[in-house]
């Protein structure tokens, strides 16, 4: 029998089992996915360490998983097809196998996983009129998840007009971490917000440049480098230049990736790396190691149409955290030749706020001053 246990690293200390993938009785090889965890911040997989059977769970879905718990067991018998019984030694019985469902004309549907067939009973949905999107047509919990967002539900009997109903849509894992860490850094950290304007006008022209050459950097990575030489002017923000990039998933929330020493990186390197990270989170690929150890944090909130926020300080350890907001052409004044100028110029508001714990104005203003100044005198490509 080989053992199946949650992996030692991972970040934070608790995570749920989300879903198994092989069912008890299943043939596996090894590498192939067998089960799914998912903590605050990231969704892995968990491989198979050896080919046989899934021969016993031991940890359900929706069970607490710990660094190095016990999941389930694999026998590598090949005549072994059965799963584990309960013995008078303590095995855990067999968790109950999803289910096969029959429709209301009586039509045959996907196997159910406890976690879905609970979800599906929750909320009133046929499983017959959901398509499911798991291996084999399986129906998975973002299967349902979907299905309830886009239900609009009126009761038999009530006029076009008549209101939908409301539905109570439960948040996921990750959105319950979230805001549990939000509650407890605002509760914990006096939050101050300091405010600047940046022109991009320089860092434009270099990226513009830089595309013509073949090279294609976004303006997040030109942010991280410019705050990564910051910190020389304020090294109480930030002991140690690994910054994490706050990445939306969508409905999902949102996870911070951290490009590790980014002050010994060139623009380039920083850019190749955000794009590596930007795609594996996205993809639900990241590790544990990838959102653990930033230092300081970065929420590039204008990408997504924001003029201006006070990001919260969501990390235990970090004193700051940078908000820019977004880029759009402003009418500004400016000094020409002696003379006060009206021009059009690309701006964006930045902010830092600050643990004032940690952190006093005067290291806050030293810091976006530098910021700023590094943005607006970036040299020509």
């Amino acid at each position: 029998m080989i053992e199946v246990r949650v992996p030692d690293e991972q970040e934070g200390t608790k995570a749920v089992v989300r879903a198994w993938l092989k069912q008890l009785g299943d043939s596996v090889a090894e590498n192939d996915p067998l089960v799914e965890l998912e903590t605050d911040k990231v969704t892995q997989e968990v491989p198979a360490p050896a080919a046989g059977v899934l021969a016993e769970i031991v940890l359900d879905t929706d069970a607490e998983a710990v660094p190095g718990a016990l999941l389930g067991r694999i026998s590598t018998d090949a005549a072994e097809t059965q799963p584990l019984v309960p013995s008078e030694v303590g095995v855990r019985p067999a968790p109950e196998r999803p289910s096969i469902s029959v429709g209301p004309n009586g039509d045959r549907e996907t196997r159910l996983s406890p976690s879905v067939r609970r979800a599906l009973q929750q909320h009133g949905i046929d499983a017959g009129r959901i398509h499911g999107t798991g291996r084999g047509g399986r129906i998975t919990r973002e299967d349902v998840d979907r299905a309830v967002e886009a239900a609009t539900v009126v009761s038999v009997g009530e006029p076009a007009t008549a209101q939908p109903r409301t539905l109570d849509i439960p948040h996921d894992r990750m959105r319950l971490k979230i805001a549990e860490n939000m509650v407890r850094a605002v509760a914990e950290a006096p939050h101050v917000t300091a405010l600047f304007e940046a022109d991009f006008s320089a860092v434009a022209a270099h990226k513009a440049a830089m595309a013509e050459r073949g090279t294609k950097l976004s303006y997040t990575a030109y942010i991280v480098k410019a705050a990564a030489e910051a910190m020389a002017a304020a090294p109480a923000i930030s002991p140690t230049v690994d910054i994490g990039v706050g990445t939306a998933l969508g409905e999902k929330g949102l996870v911070v990736p951290v490009v590790k020493d980014a002050g010994s990186l060139s623009l380039e390197e920083i850019g190749a790396k955000l794009d590596d990270l930007t795609r594996r989170a996205r993809d639900g690929k990241l590790t544990g190691a990838d959102v653990s150890g930033g230092s300081f944090t970065i929420s590039n909130h204008g990408v997504s149409g924001s003029l201006l926020a006070a990001p919260i300080i969501l990390h235990q350890g970090q004193a700051a955290i940078l908000g820019v907001g977004k880029l759009e052409k402003r009418v500004v004044v400016r000094e020409v030749e002696g003379e006060d100028a009206i021009v059009i110029l690309p701006m964006a508001y930045v902010t830092l706020t600050i643990d004032h714990r940690v952190v006093d104005g005067h290291q806050t203003n030293a810091w976006l001053t530098r910021f700023v100044e590094i943005l607006e005198s970036w040299p020509a490509a």
